[in-house]
């Protein structure tokens, strides 16, 4: 959990309002939750191992005595949790108010979580997450309109050139049925499929003898991953099925090719998406679509969702589609340029001690109502290491102020 100084508080509120002025034209609503969820909600097996990291607040009132009596039942103990993502709320948030919301409902959230990680570069315990859904739509169009709308934001982000790798857990679940793993098998055999960026090739078979019972099956589909894959180009119908053992199929092939066609008329050059057998997506509430979101300046991914119908109906009682993108922000914040227009007409005013607050306190509305930012400064002995605080806090220019003077005869040298 880290602090912020003005300067880089500046630099990411500038990044944001950037994700929320894109994803409001692209007919997204903004919503708030709050940062507690009941523990129960938090705990029921849909957030994978993000449920592991949960914090979770003790209940109110507890004595030393409960407290150790329960040492071995931490649920006993808590009735809340900090969140852990934006999905999980999201869905409660949709449950509760859903007789307020349109029957296609398109939310962004954007707002901190908090995660018992091990802190390192890129992984923090609180980070900001930015999140857009689409719930109500069953078709491929709920995906086309997350994708666009990412592409989008990131391209007025300046990260221009991102792609996105997409599957569906349903190829991925037609698959393992083709090579032959047992369906209680495979939640542990997508886990170790999950890790092939990392271990290799080698490193998920070795993995994959000693989780299946089935050898035949660990065979088959270690010498599909060492293949050479077909040269069919672009993306269609025909790469999918050529990235695929032979003879699979089913609506889903049909439904990314769609999503493919429909994202290359929607960006006019090309379609910006490429097919990956092999991508999992760690949560195990996705039922169908999944995607992540690349950049050629970075080798992990910015962002990513997928397709997750069935959550909501854990806490409403009836089925409702839904699917989500999520903009990895820390990544991404500190790729993005920085920009001058913001600070080009930031004014510290130096004063003497002996310039009355009246004057000061008149000066500064002028120049506001210029539409300049302003801080005043009393002048110290050592000028510099004021003006240096300034420029990296964001400051363009300065003005020395004496007493009588007025707006019109500052002059205002640069800074930096």
């Amino acid at each position: 959990m880290r602090d912020f100084l003005p300067a880089e508080k500046a630099r990411r509120e500038r990044v944001l309002s950037v994700i929320r002025e894109r994803y409001r034209v692209h007919g997204f609503d903004e919503i708030e939750t709050p940062v507690m969820e009941d523990h129960a909600r938090l705990h029921a097996g849909i957030g994978g191992d993000n449920e592991k990291l949960a914090y979770n607040v003790l209940k109110r009132g507890l004595d030393a005595d409960t407290v150790r009596a329960a040492a071995d039942d931490p649920a006993a103990l808590a009735d809340l949790g900090l969140r852990y993502d934006l999905t999980v709320p999201l869905a409660r948030f949709y449950a509760s108010n859903r007789a307020d919301l349109p029957g296609v409902f398109r939310s962004v959230q954007i707002a901190p979580v908090w995660r018992a990680e091990r802190p390192q570069k890129g992984r923090y315990r609180q980070f900001m997450q930015c999140d857009i859904d689409i719930i109500g739509d069953a078709s491929s169009r709920a995906e086309v309109e997350l994708i666009t709308a990412t592409l989008d934001t990131l391209d007025t982000l300046g990260l221009e050139g991102g792609s996105v790798r997409i599957n569906d857990r349903r190829i991925l679940d037609a698959m393992l049925e083709h090579f032959g793993f047992p369906v209680d098998e495979r939640p542990g055999v997508l886990i170790t499929i999950d890790k092939l960026d990392k271990i290799g090739p080698d490193g998920v078979g070795a993995e994959l003898r000693g989780r299946s019972s089935v050898p035949e099956a660990v065979d088959g589909f270690v010498s599909f991953l060492s293949r050479e894959p077909a040269e069919t180009g672009g993306f269609g119908e025909a790469a999918i099925r050529g990235a695929l053992p032979d003879g699979l199929g089913g609506e889903a092939i049909d439904s990314l090719a769609r999503i493919g066609e429909a994202v290359a008329a929607a960006r006019g050059a090309g379609v910006p998406l490429e097919f990956d057998p092999f991508l999992v997506r760690g949560m195990g509430y996705y039922t169908g679509t999944i995607f992540e979101v690349a950049h050629p300046s970075v080798s992990y991914s910015l962002g990513g969702g997928g397709r997750y119908d069935g959550m909501i109906g854990r806490f409403l009682g009836q089925e409702v589609p839904a699917v989500g993108f999520s903009i990895g922000f820390e990544r991404i914040v500190d790729l993005v340029a920085d920009r001058e227009d913001g600070v080009r007409d930031a004014v510290v005013l130096v004063h003497d001690r002996d310039v009355p607050v009246t004057e000061l306190a008149e000066l500064k509305a002028r120049l506001i109502g210029q539409g300049r930012r302003v801080r005043l400064e009393q002048r110290p002995k050592n000028l510099k290491p004021l003006l240096d605080r300034a420029t990296a806090d964001g400051y363009s220019h300065f003005a020395a102020v004496h007493a009588g003077a007025d707006a019109d005869s500052l002059e205002l040298k640069p800074l930096g």
